[in-house]
């Protein structure tokens, strides 16, 4: 039985080891063996930055210092635009997701509305299922945007947009289901 491991018995399947010990091999054909060199002499020693002493004069521009000046003295300030929240305010997330809310309820009680009155149901729940998808997308794609709070809220809204839909679409629902019972709770919570 031929050994697995020999290379004259399967060439093209034979597992690839290569030959270190010789590096005279390289300089026969002409090209020379690569070693890396990490002898590093032309480097500058690192500049250790330290806090700068606190004096009463002021600290020259860099176009007063001039072009070979080096940066690095001050530590670096933190670059804020004022006027502008990282965060929202709690009554602008509310009253943002109460706006939608109202749109997501009159879009809510309209599909029901259309569903119940049609005979075939199969066009209302397409379009139920386009609303949705599309409040989905909406709010996956609104989530994408970074550094923008408000749009942020809008996009948690749209996410909740079907709940408001369908706690809208429920009292329209228990109206009709106890029009046809006859023994409710207020008109529209069936007992």
């Amino acid at each position: 039985m031929p050994d697995a491991h020999e290379p004259e018995s399967s060439p093209g399947t034979a597992p690839f080891v290569p030959d270190f010990s010789d590096a005279s091999d390289f300089e026969d054909t002409g090209t020379q063996s690569w070693v890396p060199d990490f002898d590093d002499t032309d480097s500058q020693p690192v500049a250790v930055v330290t806090e700068p002493e606190k004096s009463d004069e002021p600290v020259p521009d860099a176009d007063e210092q001039g072009p070979g000046a080096e940066a690095g003295g001050a530590p670096v300030q933190s670059v804020t635009v004022p006027g502008r929240y990282l965060y929202l305010k709690w009554w602008k997330l509310v009253l943002v997701i109460v706006g939608v809310w109202v749109a997501a309820a009159w879009v809510g009680l309209s599909l029901f509305y259309w569903w119940f009155h049609s005979v075939d149901k199969t066009l209302p729940v397409f379009a139920v299922l386009v609303y949705v998808v599309a409040c989905t997308v909406a709010g996956v794609l609104l989530a994408m945007v970074q550094g923008r709070p408000l749009v942020s809220a809008l996009s948690v809204a749209a996410m909740s947009g079907p709940f408001a839909s369908v706690a809208a679409a429920a009292p329209l629902y228990g109206y009709y289901y106890c029009g046809q019972v006859g023994h409710c709770l207020v008109g529209v919570i069936p007992y």
